[in-house]
């Protein structure tokens, strides 16, 4: 009983740190992996690096971004932060 009670906080301290921490981190990244499965020709797109840009084409692993100037460039989907519009 005394080992229990003894354990008690510890169970208690990793409940708390799953549903504040660990649970979620989780939900952001799969909600992250399913905006970059997602992605497609035409959406306006952030990179992690802060660079705007249109998608162009869309490969298996990459995507290439026209930017202001015309310029086409190819990135790794990984590296798409956020899509701002379809």
């Amino acid at each position: 009983m005394d080992t229990l009670v003894g354990l008690l906080p510890i169970i208690a301290m990793f409940a708390v740190m799953w549903f504040f921490i660990i649970r979620p981190a989780q939900k952001r990244q799969k909600s992250t992996a399913s905006m970059q499965n997602n992605l497609k020709r035409g959406d306006q797109i952030i990179t992690v690096g802060g660079l705007h840009g249109k998608i162009d084409a869309v490969d298996d692993a990459t995507i290439f971004v026209v930017v202001a100037d015309g310029t086409r460039l190819q990135f790794e989907r990984v590296a798409v932060g956020r899509v701002i519009s379809e």
